[in-house]
C-alpha cells in the first residue's frame, strides 16, 4: 500500500457512534414513530400507512405476528425515537422471519443506530431458531443507500422480479442466514 493511500485513510473522519438504547415500544412512543415514518417523504402514504398499521398490531399484542424494537438515542433536543425495526415470523415457513420496516432518523443515519437494531433482531431471531431473515425492498434508486447497508449487513439479494411495483421498479429480495 503506498504511502498516500495510508495517509489519506488515516485522515478519514471517524463517524460518532451514537449511545443506543434498544426497547420495547409502548403506547407513548406511537407518535414519535409515526413521525418517524413519514419524515423524509421517502415512503410512500400508503407505505407509511401500512407501517403504522403494524406498529399498532405490535402495540396491541408485543408477542404477536409483528415485532417491534425502538431505538432512542440522543438527540439535539435530548432523548428521542432514533429509529425503529419491525419483523415477523413468515408465514407457512420453518424458521424464516421477515425484516418488514427499518427506519432511522435524520439526526441518527450513519451513527450505528440502523446496525444495532438489526444486530439485536437477529440475536432476539437466534434465541427463537429462526434459519433466514427475508427483506424485500423495491429497487429504485433514491433506496440506495438502504440496499448498500443491508450488503453490509450481509444480506445480499437472492432474487430480483422486475416490474413488480410498477413498470420500472422491480423488487429485489434479500436474504441471510442466520
Amino acid at each position: 500500500m503506498s504511502t498516500q493511500l495510508r495517509e489519506a485513510q488515516s485522515v478519514q473522519p471517524k463517524v460518532e457512534r451514537a449511545r443506543v438504547e434498544l426497547r420495547h415500544p409502548t403506547t407513548a412512543d406511537r407518535d414519535a414513530l409515526a413521525e418517524l415514518v413519514s419524515r423524509d417523504g421517502l415512503f410512500t402514504k400508503d407505505e407509511v400507512a401500512v407501517a403504522l398499521e403494524l406498529i399498532d398490531a405490535a402495540l396491541d399484542e408485543p408477542k404477536g405476528e409483528y415485532r417491534v424494537l425502538v431505538a432512542e438515542a440522543d438527540g439535539q433536543k435530548g432523548k428521542m425515537v432514533s429509529g425503529y425495526i419491525c419483523y415477523g415470523p413468515t408465514p407457512m415457513t420453518e424458521g424464516t422471519w421477515d425484516l418488514y420496516w427499518i427506519a432511522t432518523h435524520p439526526e441518527a443515519r450513519g451513527k450505528g443506530v440502523a446496525r444495532a437494531l438489526i444486530e439485536r433482531m437477529e440475536a432476539e431471531l437466534r434465541g427463537f431458531g429462526a434459519r433466514l431473515v427475508r427483506v424485500e425492498t423495491s429497487q429504485q434508486e433514491s433506496y440506495g443507500a438502504a440496499h448498500a447497508f443491508y450488503e453490509r449487513m450481509g444480506y445480499p439479494c437472492a432474487a430480483r422480479l422486475p416490474a413488480f411495483y410498477k413498470p420500472g421498479d422491480d423488487l429485489l429480495i434479500l436474504l441471510k442466514s442466520l
